[in-house]
């Protein structure tokens, strides 16, 4: 498969994570807990870091949140998560910086949105401001350009600008055209301010596919600085996993973005990891990331009326996701193992055979066996009611045997 060559940019250092040009791309997520709940807010972090979430962003709205930030790095340093917290400012960003010190230096990096500053009013001090604390802090800067928020003093004088032209453009292509603009206007009065080059990432969100496309191709075509990508209010469901793969996928095979986050709307007290999954699952779908080991298994049709196909496949899903804590850490490389479940024998065989593990169970009036393929050869063929069981200690076995022997070279304990 041939490799996707990144685009070249300046590495700004997020904490202990690299972001940019040859660092992988980074998997990051939000809270949507009250940060000032300090305790809360901790335990989310943690378990979307658990999850595989790189970086996690907080929000710091007022001077409660802004109290809680130190609390809440020093908590979860506590329970042996490192993992960069992010802070998210909107309007009194400059307030809350200045007035909380601890904050400013307990975040791994700040997140400010140009349109909601005073970025394009009567001047550019509140956002020199947040700067000038970055640069005391050494803190790196993620300027995000929201179309939902645009700097409309901005947005209002390219429309002005554009109607006056013989051939004006549509008014959908200059917004996507003072994105751009805000977002590099505001970066070079970040330099002028102190900020280094490689301590800024830029981002461009909007909720439609196509709109996010094209402003990310003309942002990485005019800068150099790392991109995070992401459609801004994604959706809920099946809705935002979709938009969010067919807009991030052609960006990511172009080169284009250096962190992604998947803005999944979570169902009332849903599982807020979720969103950490989809990202990880794009990024291995484009055999750009490997995170855990994957399984392929068939849709079914009317020679599997059986669902235990559809069981088994579940099942060993949920075994893989977790064992794969314990499993990162005692098998370097496991995340790239590959299993098929199939359902029955038209392509059950075939797809075992290109897994590095394989069983193709039976289908409808199918002699009542399931071989099992393991690296392309028949192993053993399994019949009964411990099928589930007996294939996943044919796993542990396969992990052990292939992965241990790795690790021991490696001199991993």
């Amino acid at each position: 498969m041939p490799a996707i060559t990144r685009r070249k940019t300046a590495t700004a250092l997020v904490g202990n994570v690299r972001i940019g040009s040859d660092a992988p791309v980074a998997v990051q997520s939000m809270t949507n807990t009250d940060t000032a709940d300090v305790a809360g807010t901790i335990q989310q972090v943690a378990a979307l870091h658990r999850a595989g979430s790189e970086l996690v962003r907080v929000t710091v709205n007022n001077d409660d949140a802004a109290q809680a930030v130190p609390h809440i790095v020093e908590g979860l340093a506590k329970q042996g998560v490192h993992v960069p917290i992010v802070g998210d400012f909107h309007y009194n960003g400059h307030l809350l910086l200045k007035k909380y010190p601890a904050c400013a230096r307990a975040l791994a990096k700040y997140r400010i949105n140009p349109g909601n500053v005073s970025i394009g009013r009567k001047d550019d001090d509140n956002f020199r401001t947040m700067i000038d604390c970055a640069v005391e802090n050494q803190k790196p800067v993620r300027i995000g350009v929201n179309w939902g928020s645009l700097d409309q003093s901005l947005l209002t004088r390219m429309m002005d600008e554009n109607s006056r032209m013989a051939e004006p453009l549509d008014a959908r292509d200059v917004t996507m055209e003072a994105m751009v603009v805000s977002a590099l206007q505001s970066a070079k009065i970040a330099e002028e301010s102190g900020l280094r080059h490689d301590q800024i990432i830029l981002s461009a969100k909007v909720s439609g596919v196509r709109d996010l496309l094209d402003v990310y191709t003309m942002l990485a075509s005019r800068c150099d600085y790392p991109l995070h990508l992401g459609l801004t209010e994604a959706g809920l469901g099946m809705k935002g996993i979709v938009a969010s793969t067919a807009g991030l996928a052609p960006l990511l095979l172009a080169g284009i973005g250096d962190t992604i986050r998947v803005s999944l709307t979570p169902k009332p007290g849903g599982d807020r990891t979720e969103e950490v999954q989809v990202a990880q699952q794009i990024l291995q779908s484009l055999s750009i990331r490997s995170f855990t080991p994957q399984v392929t298994a068939c849709p079914g049709c009317g020679r599997t009326t059986s669902t235990y196909f559809q069981e088994l496949a579940q099942q060993i899903q949920t075994y893989l996701r977790e064992s794969m804590p314990t499993w990162r850490k005692k098998y370097p490389g496991v995340e790239e193992l590959k299993l098929a479940v199939m359902g029955c024998v038209v392509n059950g065989p075939g797809e075992s055979k290109h897994a590095n593990i394989g069983i193709s169970l039976p289908g409808t009036f199918e002699e009542p066996k399931a071989p099992v393929y393991v690296d392309g050869r028949l192993m053993t063929t399994l019949r009964g009611d411990h099928i589930v069981a007996e294939f996943t200690k044919i796993l542990d076995e396969y992990v052990e045997t292939r992965y241990g022997k790795a690790a021991e070279l490696a001199g991993v304990q």
